[in-house]
C-alpha cells in the first residue's frame, strides 16, 4: 500500500506539474499573442497591403532588386557631394526619409487643404491614389517617424499600367489594383505568387515623367528629345544596365536588366564615356550687357542642352535656384551684387497649378538684371553664379512654428541639420565677362 500510495502521489504530482506548465504555457502564449497584437498592423494598413504587397515579400524572389531599391551601400562620398546625404532621397526611403518628414512637417504649418495633402502624398505614397481615405493617418505616422505602410515600393511601380492626364495632373500615373504585376519583359516567368504582363510603358520616358514631370519637355512623349539622346529613355541612364535575371531563381546571365537604385548623376561611367552627354548635361550661363556710367544692365541667358533635364535632383517641386550677379572694379572690389531666387516658398507649394521649373532641357531662360553702381566707381567685370538648393529655406516664423511641434531637443537638432544641409546653395555653373 505504501509503495502504491507513493506511486500515486508521484502520478498526482506529475499531473499537477503538467497542468501548471500548461497554464504557464497558455499564459505565456496569451502574453505573446497580446504582445504580437500590439505590433500587428491596423486594419487600414492591412487593407492597403492586400493590394500593395510589401517589398520584403518581393525580396524572397527579387532579392537583388530589393537590395538596390533599399539603398544598400549608399554611404559614399560621391553621393554626399551631390546632396544625397544619408540616402534620404532614395525611392526605398520615400516615407522613412528624415528630409521628407521635415519638409512635410514645415509645409503642414502652412495649413494645406485635404486635397493638397493627398496630392503631396500621391507620388511619395502611390497607394493613396487608390486609398485616399487613409491619407491623414499616413501623414500622422510620417510625422511620428513610424510609417507602417510603404511609400514607393515594388508594387507601387509595378501596378502602374497607364499614364493619363487628369485635372490634377501631375502626377499622371494610373494604378490598376489587383494581383497582376506589370513590367518590361515580353516573356515573364510563370510563378505561384503573382501573374505578370508586359507593358510598353516601362520602356518609356512618360512612365518616369508621371512623377518626375519637370524633367522632360512633354510628359506624354515616350522618347527623349534631342539628337544626342535620340531613342534614349530615362531608364537607360537611371537604371544602370546589367545582365542576369530579375529573380534569384536563375543566376545565369540570361538577359538585360536594369538596376533598381535609380541613381542620378553619380551612376558609374555614364557621363565619363559620353562626352557629348557631359556637354548637354551641364547648365551654362551667358551674359549680354550694356554698361553706363551709373549701372550695368543686361540679360543673363541660362541654358541647358538637349538633355531633357531641369538639373539637379529628381524632385519637381521643391528645388530652389539662385542666380547671383556681381559687378566688380579693376581691383576686384565688389561694387554691387544682386541675387535672384527662383522656386516656390512653402506656402505656395501645391497651391494651384505647378509652375514650370526654372529651366527645362533644350530651353533658354532669360533673366534681366540692372546693377546700380556707387557714384564715382567704374565696373570692369561682371560675374554670374548659378547655385541651387534641394529644398526651400523656411522663413524664421514658419521654422520656429515647426520646431515647436517636435517633442525633444534631439528631434529639433535633427531637423536643424536637415535645414543646414539641404538648403545650402551648391554651385551649378559660373560665368565672368569683362566690360
Amino acid at each position: 500500500m505504501v509503495r502504491r500510495s507513493g506511486f500515486a502521489q508521484r502520478i498526482v504530482l506529475g499531473l499537477a506539474l503538467l497542468s501548471l506548465a500548461g497554464v504557464i504555457g497558455l499564459s505565456q502564449g496569451s502574453a505573446v499573442a497580446q504582445k504580437s497584437d500590439l505590433k500587428a498592423p491596423a486594419d487600414w494598413v492591412e487593407e492597403i497591403e492586400r493590394i500593395f504587397i510589401r517589398s520584403e515579400d518581393c525580396k524572397q524572389c527579387h532579392d537583388r532588386h530589393y537590395e538596390e531599391w533599399k539603398g544598400a551601400g549608399e554611404q559614399t562620398p560621391a553621393l554626399k557631394v551631390f546632396g544625397r546625404v544619408d540616402s534620404a532621397l532614395l525611392h526605398g526611403s520615400s516615407l522613412e526619409s528624415p528630409v521628407f518628414r521635415t519638409v512635410l512637417g514645415v509645409w503642414l504649418q502652412t495649413s494645406p487643404t485635404t486635397d493638397e495633402r493627398r496630392r503631396c502624398l500621391s507620388c511619395h505614397v502611390p497607394s493613396t491614389t487608390i486609398f485616399p481615405q487613409h491619407t491623414e493617418k499616413i501623414v500622422a505616422q510620417v510625422l511620428a517617424g513610424k510609417p507602417q505602410v510603404e511609400g514607393i515600393g515594388c508594387a507601387s511601380c509595378h501596378l502602374i499600367n497607364q499614364v493619363v492626364e487628369t485635372k490634377n495632373s501631375p502626377p499622371s500615373f494610373k494604378i490598376e489594383p489587383g494581383k497582376m504585376m506589370y513590367g518590361p519583359y515580353a516573356d515573364p516567368e510563370e510563378n505561384l505568387v503573382h501573374p505578370a504582363m508586359q507593358s510598353d510603358l516601362y520602356r518609356g520616358a512618360n512612365y518616369c515623367a508621371s512623377c518626375h514631370f519637370d524633367k522632360v519637355k512633354d510628359v506624354t512623349q515616350r522618347d527623349l528629345a534631342g539628337e544626342i539622346l535620340q531613342g534614349t529613355v530615362c531608364q537607360d541612364c537611371h537604371m544602370e544596365p546589367s545582365t542576369g535575371s530579375s529573380t534569384s531563381r536563375h543566376g545565369s546571365m540570361t538577359r538585360a536588366i536594369g538596376r533598381h537604385g535609380f541613381h542620378g548623376v553619380v551612376i558609374p561611367g555614364t557621363l565619363i564615356k559620353n562626352r557629348n552627354l557631359q556637354a548637354e548635361w551641364m547648365p551654362r550661363v551667358d551674359l549680354e550687357t550694356i554698361k553706363s556710367a551709373s549701372a550695368v544692365e543686361g540679360m543673363a541667358l541660362v541654358k541647358i542642352g538637349s538633355l531633357p533635364h531641369s538639373f539637379p535632383d529628381g524632385d519637381p517641386v521643391l528645388k530652389q535656384f539662385y542666380l547671383v550677379l556681381t559687378a566688380k572694379d579693376a581691383q576686384g572690389k565688389v561694387l554691387k551684387e544682386e541675387t535672384k531666387q527662383f522656386g516656390l516658398p512653402y506656402d505656395k507649394i501645391l497651391r494651384g497649378p505647378i509652375p514650370d521649373p526654372f529651366i527645362k532641357g533644350g530651353h533658354t531662360r532669360k533673366v534681366p538684371f540692372s546693377l546700380a553702381l556707387p557714384a564715382g566707381t567704374t565696373a570692369t567685370l561682371i560675374e554670374a553664379v548659378l547655385n541651387y538648393a534641394l529644398i526651400p529655406t523656411p522663413d524664421p516664423a514658419l521654422k520656429k512654428k515647426y520646431l515647436a511641434t517636435l517633442a525633444t531637443d534631439k528631434e529639433r537638432e535633427g531637423a536643424q541639420k536637415i535645414f543646414d544641409e539641404y538648403t545650402q546653395p551648391r554651385l551649378l555653373t559660373y560665368r565672368a565677362k569683362t566690360l
